[in-house]
């Protein structure tokens, strides 16, 4: 017979807290991904925007998705999880969900600068439209990575 008691408990992995979630693999990339979006975010309200619809849903999922990776930051720099594998169902869903979005987000941003490479004060708007893109899709492989990760651990 298998036991199920605190023996068993103590062989998951414990979930970080304080600055050791920066030095763990899957919860490392949270601050990479808040950095890069927030570069998503800053390119994009930098050029004229000239496909509001297109850019407008670029600069909602960068912003929320920054705003919403800070607090679940915090949330493991304060120890908020308590150690409970929910938190890592969460972690993961969310991550997965954002990747979701933000390939969708990256994939309209290389639409818009590819429509920013002919219109006036092209040079400026399309070298800051590829930058925002280059992040946009480097913040994607970025969530993926971490939503992936989790179940390696």
């Amino acid at each position: 017979m298998a036991s199920v008691g605190p023996s068993a408990a103590s062989t998951q992995p414990a979930l970080p807290s304080g600055p050791a979630v920066f030095k763990t693999i899957p919860y490392a990339f949270i601050l990479p991904e808040i950095v890069c979006g927030t570069w998503v975010w800053i390119l994009v309200a930098a050029t004229s925007v000239s496909l509001p619809l297109l850019q407008g849903w670029v600069m909602y999922v960068s912003l929320t998705s920054c705003l919403i990776s800070l607090l679940l930051l915090l949330s493991y720099l304060l120890g908020f999880h308590k150690n409970s594998e929910n938190w890592k169902v969460l972690d993961s869903l969310y991550h997965g969900a954002t990747a979701i979005l933000y390939m969708s987000a990256a994939v309209l941003q290389a639409n818009a600068t590819i429509n920013s490479e002919f219109s006036t004060n092209a040079p400026l708007n399309y070298q800051l439209n590829s930058a925002a893109s280059f992040f946009a899709f480097l913040t994607t492989f970025l969530y993926i990575l971490h939503a992936f990760s989790i179940y390696y651990q």
